[in-house]
């Protein structure tokens, strides 16, 4: 790197690190800012558009949101889509599909009913479709392989157009880095193949080792690296009394386009992990990609080798109260049969027969043989485990110190929040070392 010494240092150039580049550039008088990269590009593990949904997460079709959680969210949502609209990122990083989320059987029907009375209001252009209605904009879910209708009560709550629904977050990604370099001048600055492998505060300032040899300094220090952020976080002493659970997500494809749209199936509240859905794939011709699975895997990251097996088993810090926690989801016969099939899902020879009829509820003409499992596809989301509550800490994990570092560990609703995760960081930040948030300027961008 060029200079040595910056006012900030970002680990992680994933969608969250990137987005915190982009901020301080252009909202902040910030003049010296390095984001650090272990890989050799940007956005290539959860952010890439093959670790993800490709889902901008509203709040009006996801069934595990609350109201309150959903008006939060909404606002959340809008600021990716403001920024791509901004930088003409339409029909390139950010698509609109029609979208919905579909009710099989009297009770999720009455339930979707429900909701579509509660939600409404927020979500005006929330439409509500009968079986009929859906023979026209979704058929693949009406009709089963002989062309009869499926036998169930449907019906789907959702939008057919108008609404921005798919953004591949890697070419994102890409974008805020290119756009905060050219912003921000000489002193911002990105190492790419640079791995944080050590971190230590001396005085007011923080030491960064990078690669075992490189050394550069920061004022102040944002770790956006995942579910490596807890390891790296627990090498400075920090966030001790929490754990990691890696929960990986897998995908299968359909060899061809069956739907038009994003389906999502009705959450079951008693478990942890978003539902199965069904989209075209921007990444794959529009092919349909079902998923995401979700598998506990005792490793930080996926198609990496084995180096994170180790790292994880010093971020799990297992003793009797990660135990506990264990054992209490485990009594659950819902979760309990909900991670066996999840477990099947990953084993060859027998995955696509079990996957397929999971699938089925979306697209009942679905056959075996119409899916593949999608290689390389699927990233690391990490649950945090509160070792002294004993729980599972669903939705964000932050540590913010108030020492000058702070750890972004697992943002909800994932990679939507990255704007506003980043703002929190950057507000931050600015009270941190005195400097100026232009928050008119802000607000202008990301919500006039």
């Amino acid at each position: 790197m060029r200079q040595k010494h910056f006012e900030v240092a970002i680990v992680g150039a994933g969608i969250s690190g990137t987005a915190l580049f982009y901020e301080l550039a252009a909202f902040s008088d910030i003049k010296k800012v390095a984001l650090l990269e272990k890989y050799d590009g940007v956005a290539t593990l959860n952010s890439s558009g093959k670790g993800n949904s490709q889902t901008i997460h509203c709040g009006d079709i996801e069934t595990n949101y609350t109201l309150e959680k959903a008006k939060k969210v909404s606002q959340v949502a809008n600021m990716p889509v403001k920024y791509a609209l901004k930088y003409n990122l339409e029909g390139k990083y950010m698509f609109a599909h029609q979208k919905m989320t579909l009710a099989i059987g009297d009770a999720e029907v009455e339930r979707i009913k429900e909701r579509y009375e509660s939600f409404k209001e927020l979500f005006p252009y929330l439409e509500i479709y009968d079986k009929e209605k859906l023979k026209q904009i979704e058929p693949n879910v009406v009709f089963d392989a002989n062309g009869n209708e499926r036998p169930e009560n449907i019906i789907a709550i959702g939008a057919q157009n108008g609404q921005y629904t798919t953004m591949d977050f890697g070419g994102v990604a890409n974008s805020l880095v290119q756009n905060a370099l050219n912003l921000g001048g000489d002193g911002y600055e990105i190492s790419l193949s640079s791995e944080v492998t050590d971190m230590k505060k001396v005085g007011d300032t923080f030491h960064i080792k990078i690669n075992d040899g490189e050394v550069i300094t920061a004022n102040y220090v944002v770790v956006d690296a995942g579910a490596h952020s807890l390891f790296l976080a627990h090498k400075m002493g920090y966030g001790l009394h929490l754990s990691t659970l890696p929960v990986a997500g897998s995908f299968y494809f359909a060899n061809k386009r069956l739907l038009n749209g994003k389906v999502y199936m009705v959450q079951n509240d008693k478990l942890p992990f978003a539902a199965l859905h069904g989209d075209p794939d921007i990444l794959a011709n529009g092919n349909t990609r079902f998923g995401p699975t979700a598998l506990v895997i005792p490793k930080l990251e996926r198609f990496h080798g084995c180096s994170s097996f180790f790292d994880f088993l010093k971020c799990l810090k297992f003793d009797k109260n990660v135990l506990e926690v264990f054992t209490n989801l485990l009594k659950d016969g819902d979760i309990r049969s909900y991670i066996l099939r999840n477990f099947l899902f990953e084993v060859p020879f027998i995955n696509k027969k079990e996957f397929v009829k999971d699938a089925r509820k979306i697209v009942p003409s679905l056959s075996e043989n119409d899916l593949s499992y999608a290689v390389n596809f699927g990233g690391v989301r990490p649950q945090v485990i509160d070792r002294n509550k004993k729980r599972l800490e669903l939705g964000e994990g932050k540590i913010s110190t108030g020492e000058g570092i702070s750890f972004n560990m697992t943002p909800s609703p994932g990679a939507t929040s990255c704007f506003e995760t980043a703002r929190a960081d950057m507000e931050e930040i600015c009270k941190f070392l005195g400097k100026n948030f232009d928050e008119e300027k802000f607000n202008a961008e990301f919500f006039g």
